[in-house]
């Protein structure tokens, strides 16, 4: 006889068993002996020994000398005695020489030694930083496991083997030391529960992070200090363990800032991932080169990489960005192989989502076959426990690692595009609009970032497609095709849909950006806009954009909601479909046929739905990647090959210039952007023939009139330009030039900061650069000194502040070589005096100098004068020489006690943020909104969306999802009477829902022939009438899932539409102290950003949590009617969900708040860094900023990166309680069947359901906390649309329409403060100005001369007082009205992009005739004539023209006003004196008949007034006439007809 030998033989043997059931889980009524010691036995035990081992290696801690809590020491005792008591069974069991030994004998040996673990590791933990709490709570859950073999084994003993006798002593002392080992165990229990402790300092809570004590509150372990991930164990990654102790920090509220997060990981820090992109980067560039040395470039793992410090001399020389360098090549080299890796994770995934069902289909046959064994269904619940388990661990492991090196990426791309913006030439990037770039660090970089979650699901879907496939194959046969036929159709139709949904976002983004830009300079220009009342055309313009905008918005979402009809719309055709193919093929469709082809159907649908979507994710990568590396291919200054490397004979020469020809144009002359700015830029000029040389140590002046090229010589100087021929030459260029430029950049830091830019504080020489630059008196009036924050560039400064605030900079900086252009137009007389003879002659004597100036009076002290026009060097010589050939040079008056004026012009002397007064954060750094969100944010979106459609969408949801569970209901019933008919041989229990693989016995066991064998008497009749009912039933559910969909994108748009009308409508009409105490990027992002996630992510969140919650309800319903008691299951874990969504909203809540509040800081150094380039490169600090921006990307990064962990902390436990419901079902089932005690049709359709409740539960909290995360962005604008002090909005109807008649202005004892608590800028003030009077206003810094305008126009209201314009009080008259009675001529020019026209008329009131007559008189004809015309684009912020030649066209916008009363905050500082005195001529001949106030810092323009009125801190200090004031003044003559 032979003798097999196969696995279930060896089972047999070793459990001595019967072969046919070698392994029997339920035996003679009760658990099988074998399974209890194998399963419930020794797995458990051999569990416990491997977690408790990873607790031996625990460090020890020497300096607790106390003795530990008693309840350790209980422990202790309680293990080594359960340990030696299943010894003893061991041996009494070989003793005993029962048949079943060996399996007792394997389980007793399992937990002697588990035990014998386990006091090692109670032990370990005893002396570790552990002994004062209870240990990790991991030890808890180790013990209980041991509890079911327990309670089994005493059964046992009291049941099978009859009463325990004493007379077979063996067998009673088994049972003896059975119930023995119950003691060890509650005494454990009750060690843990109460450790012991009689010391009140001891704290019971748990942190199990990574070992740290246990402290008392107040020695908490700082999660600042701790880095993430790194260290923990594989557990602690497993179930993110090491997140807890920042989780019990956001539960406790207490994550008020990035410093309160964990550090990243190291292989995540921004500079290694940085340094190796780089690296990975340099070996494309070298190409075959590098190929062949392929070992330098280490893994991003290896040690030298992981130090995670880099600072710049790290990197000797930056990364040059710039070559046919292919991107993708490069992030592939970088992090292709980690990526491709995890594709193996997918795979097993994707596999895995299939053993659900076909474990489920297998349980279902098992419970209609009666005379199944239990071992079977055992052996389904069994492997549904293992699948989902092991699904669930590598489905989170998968997408945490991708998420991680997505985060890699992101780091590196936005460096890298930061460093290019630092290397790119002066001329690539004047093409470019800053918003452009900054647009490239945000969204472009967020959708290349995206591609990496899109990738894996690009090859997964067509494998988990076809899978499919086969599986309808078994199932019905060719008739399939039919159904599939129809899917494939609708692919194209998912295509052209995706693909006008990606055009049409295009488009939008095109929109948005223009809106963004607009919105960028309304912000920037907003006093301008405030003054001429022009806020109603800038809303319309901005309207106009948003409409734009708004209609592909429509569009979007529009095709979106035909998306998701389609989608649901598909299973019920394609279903239908099939059946009647099926049929027509003369087959015999049963119910068991209609659920499995149904529940296929369903898995089929996914793919194809989901597939257009990722192609797109993969297209919008791909465009967006190449905008990036359009960007990198622009070319980079390359300074080598600029400047010439042959130094001239002498030693003496510091910069020689010999036939240099420069262009604001790339080298080709080709245009380098679309615009045609760059072509405009500077007028066209281009710099030709310049011969120069400058001795080492000498002062040269650069003199010429508005535009001839003085600034673009300094550019050509500094390598912004592009050098087209000749030879530039300039002594140690590499350690930089001091460089002030000619519109002060100045930095949102502190003045001191500013002033040290980077540099270590020398105290004596910081005070001489103070007093040389004339700024002591204004830190004297700062509130905190050089300490006081100077808003986002320098608006919290005065013009002539922010002038010296450059120059001090650039002194500081000390170096060889200084290009200082016109620092001085901007102050008095004076304070140039000052600066000239202190700064520019003392201080930075023995440099070289060279400066570009109009005060030709000063240029007495310099060594050579150059003159400059029209693009090239005229004339140099000495001063003697060349001053005589410049115009109107006005004599130097001596001082004069009236004339101490610092600096006239401050714009408004109000100090910086309001929080530093009592703030001592002075940085205004944005608040983060705390705790939870208010119901007020909800209430907000419902008004938005409008009450009414609100309600529709709502009654739509609820419709569906009845008719949803309606068909369903109808197919269980169909099943139950088709078993009832007799028609059916097999058993319904296994046909239970669409949503379930349950396959009928033949399913996929047994060829489809055997299941023709049906009795075909009138079920045709039946099927036919089943499936018309179902056929109607889903059809109306389509028609509600349609409605649903369009009403809610309707919904979605309403809502985007008004709360943007109402944020701008509320920013424009805020006070002007709030744009000068908030940072633009702060308010922009309010307007980009949020707005985003208002109009596109917002809705797409809320419309699957409002389905989710649906379908959770409709589900509990029926799953409440099918099969009550499963709600005894889901009572308990409903409570465990609620404490683990509930425990994580918080800190993810404040995560998310914190990735926010950590990226505005990003963008703005970004845009901060792309507007002082020229300064950044000239000084030679590019290397700084990068390392700034590094600091600040990590911040956001680490904020990003546990955003993410978070989320899969609570992904993870979602899975686990999955992973409990489905075994418990399993499980409950199979005893079910042990009882016969329900019908399994029921039990099918309640199985199925409450299979896909875990998903539904998981989908419904992240869902709810998605939604609650782009709620706040509504939180964040409802903010701004309620909180913003605006400006009174009243309008007065009795006003004459020709008011002010004559001009006639009155203050009456006028007291103004800018904020409570400063001093009064304006202190009881009182004069009258008489019609027509031309009065000039002068006075230091700070004695209130700008404060009287702002006091006119009302952008500052009175404190007391009043004042009177042709006898009517100003406070009475509406703002609107008011200001476009009146006119100024701010100090800073403000232009926004747009035609020459459009920015002297916005509103279109002028023909091109007038426009163009005042454009002649301000002595702008030829320049405009040459750009082009009236149509001419003036470029980003007007950057096609030099300083002083907009000032002269802010001024012509004042001309064209026909105000009584003109206000000029002294216009003409950056222009040269000839065109001043022209500019003094037309203002008198177009205004004498007006009343002109005028701020002065030229003795002549005050010399040409009627009056002159001193200010002194903020009093009249005189009022009188220039030759009362000034009686050695020579006064010029009156001008004719006044």
């Amino acid at each position: 006889m032979r003798v097999s030998f196969g696995p279930a033989e060896l089972v047999a043997g070793f459990c001595h068993s019967d072969e046919r059931d070698p392994f029997p889980v339920w035996q003679d009524g009760r658990v099988g002996p074998c399974f209890n010691q194998l399963v419930l036995g020794a797995l458990p035990h051999a569990t416990m020994a491997v977690f408790s081992a990873c607790y031996l290696g625990m460090a020890r801690r020497d300096l607790l000398q106390t003795t530990p809590p008693r309840g350790w020491t209980l422990r202790q005792v309680a293990t080594l005695l359960a340990a030696l008591l299943f010894v003893a069974d061991a041996v009494l069991a070989i003793l005993l020489r029962r048949a079943d030994l060996y399996p007792d004998l394997l389980a007793d040996g399992c937990a002697a030694l588990a035990w014998l673990v386990h006091f090692g590791a109670v032990t370990a933990l005893q002396r570790s930083t552990f002994r004062r709490t209870r240990g990790p709570p991991l030890l808890l859950p180790l013990v209980l496991l041991s509890v079911p073999n327990l309670v089994v084994t005493l059964v046992a003993y009291g049941d099978h083997r009859g009463h325990p006798d004493p007379a077979r002593p063996l067998e009673f002392a088994r049972f003896v030391l059975a119930s023995a080992r119950t003691l060890p165990l509650l005494v454990y229990l009750l060690a843990f529960a109460f450790p012991c402790v009689s010391d009140a300092g001891y704290t019971l809570q748990i942190n199990a992070a990574d070992g740290s004590p246990l402290l008392p509150e107040s020695a908490r372990p700082d999660t600042g200090e701790m880095v993430g991930e790194d260290g923990s164990g594989c557990v602690s990654r497993l179930f993110y363990l090491w997140l807890t102790p920042l989780l019990l920090r956001g539960q406790r509220g207490e994550l008020d800032g990035p410093a309160d997060v964990y550090h990243l990981p190291r292989k995540l820090r921004t500079a290694v991932v940085c340094r190796y992109f780089h690296q990975c980067w340099e070996a494309r560039r070298r190409g075959a080169a590098a190929s062949s040395g392929r070992d330098q470039w280490p893994r991003p793992v290896s040690g030298n990489l992981l130090s995670g410090t880099w600072s710049s001399h790290d990197q000797e020389d930056p990364l040059e960005l710039e070559g046919d360098v292919g991107l993708l090549g490069v992030l592939h080299a970088a992090f292709g192989l980690r990526y491709y890796a995890l594709g193996v994770l997918k795979v097993a995934v994707s596999m895995l989502s299939f053993t659900g069902p076909l474990l489920l289909s297998s349980l279902v046959n098992f419970m209609e076959d009666e005379g199944a064994p239990i071992g079977w269904g055992a052996r389904c619940a069994l492997g549904l426990f293992a699948a989902t388990l092991l699904s669930s661990l590598l489905q989170n492991v998968f997408s945490f690692e991708v998420s991680k090196v997505a985060l890699s990426a992101r780091a590196a791309l936005v460096s890298a595009v930061y460093g290019k913006a630092l290397q790119v030439s002066g001329c690539s990037l004047a093409g470019t609009a800053l918003g452009e770039v900054v647009n490239l660090m945000s969204t472009d970089v967020d959708r290349v970032v995206n591609f990496f979650g899109s990738f894996h699901e690009l090859w997964s879907m067509p494998l988990r497609f076809a899978v499919t496939l086969y599986l309808l194959h078994l199932q019905v046969g060719v008739a399939f095709l039919g159904g599939l036929g129809v899917a494939l159709l609708l692919v194209p139709l998912n295509k052209v849909l995706a693909s006008r949904i990606l055009s049409n976002n295009r488009h939008m983004l095109g929109h948005k950006d223009s809106r963004v830009k607009l919105m960028t300079e309304v912000l920037f220009g907003i006093r301008v806009i405030k003054f001429y009342n022009w806020e109603p055309h800038f809303v319309q313009k901005v309207a106009d954009c948003r409409k734009q905008e708004l209609s592909h918005l429509k569009a979007i979402k529009y095709l979106d909601a035909m998306c998701v009809y389609t989608w649901a719309a598909l299973p019920v055709v394609i279903s239908i479909l099939t059946f009647v193919t099926y049929v027509l093929l003369g087959h015999q469709l049963t119910a068991a046929k209609v659920f499995t082809t149904l529940a296929l159907v369903g898995m089929l649908i996914v793919p194809l739905n989901s597939f257009p979507w990722v192609l797109n994710g993969i297209l919008e990568a791909k465009v967006s990647l190449e905008r990036i590396q359009r960007f990198f291919k622009l070319k980079n200054q390359d300074l080598p090959a600029y400047y010439a490397l042959v130094s001239p004979e002498d030693s003496e020469t510091s910069i020689l210039l010999s036939q240099g020809s420069f262009s604001w144009q790339g080298p080709d002359g080709l245009n380098p952007n679309k615009e045609g700015e760059a072509a405009a830029a500077k007028g066209g000029l281009q710099l030709h023939g310049l011969t120069l040389r400058v001795a080492k140590g000498s002062l040269v002046v650069v003199v010429g009139k508005v535009g001839c090229g003085k600034s673009s010589l300094l550019a050509a100087l500094t390598g912004e330009l592009n050098r087209l021929s000749g030879v530039v030459y300039v002594a140690g260029r590499e350690a930089g030039f001091g460089l002030a430029s000619q519109e002060p950049w100045i930095q949102h830091a502190s003045v001191r900061d500013n002033i040290l830019f980077g540099r270590d504080y020398d105290p004596a020489f910081y005070q001489a650069v103070v007093e040389a630059c004339a700024l002591k008196d204004d830190l004297d009036v700062l509130p905190n000194g050089d300490g006081t924050e100077v808003g986002e560039n320098g608006v919290t400064l005065s013009g002539g502040q922010k002038a010296r605030l450059a120059l001090a900079r650039a002194a500081y900086m000390d170096k060889d070589i200084y290009l200082l252009d016109d620092p001085l137009a901007a102050v008095d007389a004076d304070v140039a005096e000052h600066l000239m003879k202190k700064c520019i002659v003392e201080l930075l004597g023995g440099k070289t100098r060279i400066l570009c100036t109009h005060r030709v009076e000063l240029a007495g002290e310099a060594d050579v004068v150059v003159l400059v026009d029209n693009g090239t060097i005229v004339k140099t010589g000495t001063p003697a020489e060349i001053l005589p050939l410049v115009e109107a040079m006005p004599k130097k008056r001596k001082n004069d006690p009236n004339m101490k004026e610092k600096d006239g012009e401050e714009e408004e002397e109000e100090e910086p943020d309001p929080c530093v007064e009592d703030d001592p954060d002075p940085s205004g750094a944005e608040l983060k909104q705390m705790g939870g969100l208010s119901w007020r944010v909800y209430q907000t979106y419902w008004v938005a969306v409008g009450g009414m459609l609100a309600g529709a969408i709502l009654t739509s949801l609820l419709l569906m999802q009845a008719s949803k569970n309606g068909s369903d209901w109808w197919l269980s019933h169909w099943v139950s009477e088709l078993k009832n008919n007799g028609t059916n041989g097999s058993s319904p229990g296994s046909f239970s829902s669409p949503h379930l693989l349950l396959f009928s016995p033949g399913g996929l066991m047994c060829p489809l022939s055997s299941l023709q064998t049906l009795p075909s008497s009138n079920v045709s009749s039946d099927v036919e009438f089943y499936l018309t009912v179902y056929g109607s039933v889903a059809a109306t559910n389509t028609v509600f899932t349609a409605l649903r969909a369009f009403l809610f994108a309707y919904g979605a748009v309403c809502a985007a539409k008004a709360i943007h009308d109402r944020l701008l409508d509320r920013v424009l009409k805020a006070k002007v102290s709030f744009f000068d105490t908030t940072p633009m990027g702060r308010i922009l992002n309010r307007f980009s950003s949020d707005l985003y996630a208002v109009d596109d992510s917002l809705p797409f969140t809320l419309n699957i949590l409002l389905a989710n919650a649906v379908g959770l309800l409709g589900m509990l319903v029926v799953i409440s009617y099918g099969l009550p008691w499963v709600l005894a299951l889901l009572l308990p874990l409903a409570l465990v969900y609620y404490r683990t969504q509930h425990f994580y909203r918080h800190t993810s809540r404040e995560l998310k708040r914190l990735c926010s509040v950590t990226l505005s800081p990003v963008y703005s150094h970004f845009s901060e860094t792309l507007t002082g380039l020229g300064t950044i490169r000239a000084s030679g600090h590019a290397a700084r900023f990068q390392e700034e921006l590094a600091r600040r990307l990590e911040q956001n990064q680490r904020c990003l990166f546990l955003s993410n962990a978070a989320m899969q902390w609570l992904s993870i436990r979602l899975q686990l309680i999955g992973v409990a419901v489905v075994t418990g079902l399993g499980a409950l089932a199979v005893v079910q069947h042990r009882y016969g005690a329900v019908d399994p049709g029921l039990v099918g359709l309640s199985l199925s359901y409450a299979l896909s409740i875990t998903d539904l539960l998981s989908g419904l909290i992240f869902s709810f906390t998605q939604t609650e995360m782009q709620l706040v962005s509504v939180e964040r604008t409802e903010e701004y649309a309620t909180v913003l002090p605006t400006e009174p909005q009243n309008h007065s109807a009795q006003l004459p329409p020709a008011w002010p008649e004559r001009g006639g202005l009155e203050f009456r004892d006028v007291v103004l403060a800018y904020r409570g608590g400063l001093p009064n800028a304006l202190d009881g003030v009182s004069l009258a100005v008489r019609p027509g009077e031309k009065v000039g206003v002068v006075g230091r810094t700070g004695s209130g001369k700008s404060t009287l305008f702002l006091a006119l126009f009302r952008m500052v209201e009175l404190n007391q007082g009043q004042i009177l314009l042709d006898g009517l009080d100003v406070s009475t008259v509406g703002l609107a009205q008011l200001r476009s009675r009146l006119a100024i001529i701010p100090q800073d020019p403000f232009l926004f992009s747009g035609t020459v026209g459009e920015n002297l008329d916005p509103c279109g009131r002028h023909s091109d005739r007038q426009l163009l007559d005042v454009v002649a008189q301000c002595h702008l004809g030829p320049v405009v004539e040459r750009m082009g015309g009236l149509d001419a684009e003036v470029g980003d912020r007007g950057k096609s023209f030099s300083v002083g030649q907009r000032q002269l066209l802010c001024l012509a916008r004042a001309l064209l006003t026909e105000a009584k009363v003109l206000c000029i905050d002294e216009a003409t500082a950056s222009v040269d004196q000839k065109t001043d005195k022209l500019l003094q001529r037309t203002i008198r001949e177009k205004f004498q008949d007006r009343t002109v106030l005028t701020i002065a810092h030229r003795i002549n323009t005050v010399m040409d007034c009627d009056r002159v009125l001193v200010m002194h801190a903020g009093k009249v200090a005189e009022f009188d006439t220039p030759a009362a004031l000034y009686p050695n003044e020579p006064l010029h003559p009156p001008p004719a007809g006044r």
